[in-house]
C-alpha cells in the first residue's frame, strides 16, 4: 500500500463518517490525517510499517495505529466495516455537483440511491423532489450536473493523471533496454483535461519493454499488446498507451504524437511546400526536391522548416508557427521564475494547515513570500472570517513577520462578491489588508449580462487587487458560470486589476484560451494556487503549465517579481484610484 492509498483510506472514512453524521472533530482528524500523510517528505509507509510515526504533528495515536495496519497487511479493519454500510459506487456521488455528504446520506436511505444511474432516476422520476431539502429547482440543478458529467466521463484533470505520468515514465526510465522515454498527447502540451496518456519509448528489444510496462502494478487491465505498441488501463479507468520505436525514428513520433491534430497538420503543410514528406517515422524528401537536414532531436524539424522550437504548450494551431516562422514566439514563463503566490486558505477559514506551516512550506520551496487570503464572513460553510477575526491574523501576520528573514507574508483576503456586486467587507476593513482577492462563491446563475455587472462592479472598488477563479468553474465537475470575459479583461485593463490565473487543478482558471487577449490589453496575473493545505502550493506547477498554454511570459505575472517590487505593485491600484 502506498502513501496515496492510506490518504485516500483516510479521506473516505472522512467522508463516509460525515455522511453518518459523526462528530466533526473526529471528521477533521481524518482529513488533517490524510494531507499529513501526503504532504510527508519522508517514507512514511516504511515508518508505519516500522510502528515509529509517533511525534508526527496531524497522525495521532488512533491514526498512528491505522497507518501501521495498512503499512503491515494492505487493509484496514476499521475503513472496510465502515464501508460495508454504503455500496462502492456511491464514492461517484461525490463528484457530482450540488450534492454533499447530508444529502447523499439521505438519497441513500430514503431512495437507496446507491450510485450515478439510481441518482439519475430519482431525478427523472421526481422522487428526489419529494425529499426535505431537494425540491423541484434542486431536482432541475442536479439533471444539469449529471449531463455535465455524463459529457465530460472519458476525461480526466490533468491534476489526478499527474501522479500515474510521472510515475510510468520514472519505471520506463529506470529499464535497462530503454533508451529515451516521453509523455505525449495533451499531457505534454498541458491541457487543463486529457482523455489517455500517450507514452514513447526507445528501444532495440522492444517486446521487453511493452512487457515490462503492462506488468506495471498500477494497471489493472491489458487491453491490447503487441511487439511494439500496448493499451493498458489503471483502476481509475486512465487508458495508458505505450509505443516503441527506433532512435533514429524518436524525434518525430515525439512530435506526431505529441499533436495538437491541427498544429500537425499545419506542419505536414510545412512541409510539402517543401517538396517533403512528414509522417510519424520520418521526413522524407520528394524526387527533385532538395534533401532536409539531418534530424536528431525534435528542435530539428522545426529549424529544418525555418521555425523557432515551439513548445509544447502552444501547438494549438493558434497562431504559432507564424509566430515561430518570425522569430516572434514568446518566452514562456517557467515554475522557477515564481518568487510567490497569493490566494492561499488556513486553518482560519477552511485550510487544514496553520499559518506557521503554510509560511514554512512556503520557504522550504524556496519562495520569498506567501500571501494568506482566508474566506470572508459570507463563505459560511468554509468558516468565513468576521472583521474581528481577520483583524487578530493580520496582527498575527505582522508579528510573524519580524522574525523572518528574507521571506514576508502578506495579509490578504478572499473576499466574496456579493450578489449587487459589493463586497462582504466595508472599504474600512479592505483598506487594512495588503491585498485582496474578490471572488464569486454564490448565486452562480445570474444572466451573463448580470454576473458580468457584478463583476465588473467588484473590480471598480480600488481595494480590489485581483480577481479570483473568474469564471467558478471545478473542471469535469460544474460548468463556469456565464459571464463576459472580453468585458471583465477590459475593466481590468481599465483599472489595473489583476486577474488571477488559478492554479488548482479542480480550476485552472481563468482560462487558458482567454490569456493572449488578457496579454493584448495589459491585463498580467498572479498564478495562486488556491491552496488549502502546504501540500497544495505546489499545485503552482499546474498554474504555470497553464501559463505558458496561454502564451505567458515572465513579465506578463506578477508573482515572479521579488520581495521589495511586489510590496509597490500590490498598492498601485490603489494609488491610482485614490491618489
Amino acid at each position: 500500500m502506498t502513501a496515496q492509498d492510506m490518504a485516500e483510506v483516510f479521506n473516505r472514512i472522512a467522508l463516509l463518517l460525515e455522511m453518518k453524521g459523526e462528530n466533526p472533530f473526529k471528521i477533521r482528524a481524518y482529513k488533517t490525517g490524510a494531507e499529513t500523510v501526503e504532504n510527508f517528505s519522508g517514507d512514511i509507509v516504511a515508518l508505519a510499517t516500522a510502528n515509529e510515526l509517533a511525534g508526527i504533528k496531524g497522525i495521532g495515536e488512533a491514526l498512528r495505529d491505522k497507518l501501521h495496519e495498512m503499512a503491515t497487511t494492505g487493509g484496514l479493519g476499521f475503513y472496510d466495516k465502515l464501508k460495508a454500510e454504503f455500496p462502492d459506487s456511491i464514492f461517484a456521488l461525490f463528484n457530482i455537483s450540488g450534492l454533499g455528504p447530508k444529502k447523499i446520506a439521505l438519497l441513500y436511505k430514503e431512495l437507496k440511491v446507491a450510485g450515478v444511474e439510481d441518482l439519475k432516476r430519482v431525478c427523472e422520476s421526481g422522487e428526489a423532489s419529494k425529499l426535505s431539502g431537494f425540491g423541484d429547482k434542486t431536482v432541475v440543478k442536479l439533471l444539469e450536473s449529471l449531463a455535465f458529467h455524463e459529457a465530460h466521463a472519458s476525461e480526466f484533470r490533468l491534476g489526478d493523471v499527474a501522479s500515474v505520468a510521472e510515475h510510468v515514465l520514472n519505471t520506463l526510465r529506470e529499464h535497462r533496454h530503454v533508451g529515451r522515454v516521453e509523455v505525449c498527447g495533451s499531457y505534454r502540451r498541458g491541457k487543463e483535461t486529457v482523455h489517455d496518456l500517450d507514452f514513447l519509448a526507445t528501444s532495440k528489444t522492444p517486446q521487453e519493454v511493452i512487457d515490462a510496462f503492462v506488468a506495471m502494478p498500477v494497471f489493472v487491465q491489458t487491453l491490447a499488446k503487441g511487439g511494439t505498441k500496448a493499451s493498458v488501463r489503471t483502476k481509475d479507468g486512465l487508458q495508458c498507451d505505450l509505443r516503441v520505436v527506433s532512435g533514429a525514428e524518436f524525434p518525430f513520433a515525439l512530435n506526431y504524437f505529441t499533436g495538437s491534430k491541427d498544429h500537425n497538420v499545419a506542419m505536414r503543410q510545412k512541409c510539402l511546400q517543401r517538396g517533403w514528406s512528414l509522417n510519424e517515422y520520418a521526413i522524407t524528401a520528394e524526387p527533385g526536391a532538395e534533401p532536409p537536414p539531418p534530424i536528431f532531436e525534435e528542435r530539428d524539424i522545426y529549424r529544418a522548416l525555418d521555425m523557432e522550437y515551439v513548445e509544447p504548450e502552444l501547438r494549438e494551431n493558434t497562431g504559432e508557427l507564424l509566430a515561430a516562422e518570425h522569430n516572434k514566439l514568446p518566452r514562456l514563463v517557467e515554475l522557477s521564475n515564481l518568487r510567490g503566490t497569493f490566494h492561499n486558505h488556513t486553518t482560519a477559514s477552511d485550510g487544514v494547515a496553520t499559518l506557521a506551516q503554510m509560511a514554512e512550506a512556503a520557504q522550504d520551496l524556496g519562495l520569498q513570500y506567501l500571501g494568506i487570503a482566508d474566506h470572508s464572513k459570507s463563505s459560511f460553510q468554509a468558516n468565513g472570517l468576521y472583521e474581528n477575526r481577520l483583524r487578530a491574523q493580520i496582527a498575527e501576520i505582522r508579528a510573524m513577520n519580524r522574525a523572518f528573514d528574507g521571506f514576508k507574508l502578506f495579509a490578504g483576503s478572499e473576499v466574496d462578491i456579493l450578489k449587487d456586486g459589493t463586497l462582504d467587507f466595508d472599504d474600512e476593513m479592505l483598506s487594512e489588508l495588503d491585498y485582496v482577492v474578490a471572488s464569486v462563491h454564490n448565486v452562480m446563475n445570474l444572466p451573463e449580462a448580470e454576473m458580468t455587472k457584478r463583476l465588473i462592479r467588484a473590480i471598480e472598488n480600488p481595494h480590489v487587487t485581483m480577481l479570483g477563479h473568474v469564471t467558478g468553474r471545478l473542471l469535469l465537475q460544474r460548468p463556469p458560470y456565464a459571464v463576459n470575459i472580453p468585458a471583465i479583461i477590459d475593466a481590468a485593463a481599465a483599472t489595473g486589476t489583476i486577474i488571477e490565473l488559478n492554479a488548482s487543478p479542480s480550476r485552472l482558471d481563468m482560462d487558458w484560451r482567454w490569456w493572449k487577449l488578457a496579454k493584448e490589453k495589459g491585463v498580467r496575473t498572479s498564478i495562486n494556487p488556491d491552496a488549502h493545505s502546504t501540500h497544495g502550493l505546489q499545485d503552482l506547477f499546474f498554474g504555470v503549465r497553464a501559463a505558458r498554454k496561454g502564451w505567458l511570459e515572465r513579465a506578463d505575472v506578477v508573482n515572479t517579481l521579488p520581495l521589495g517590487e511586489i510590496e509597490e505593485l500590490l498598492q498601485a491600484k490603489r494609488k491610482k484610484m485614490l491618489g
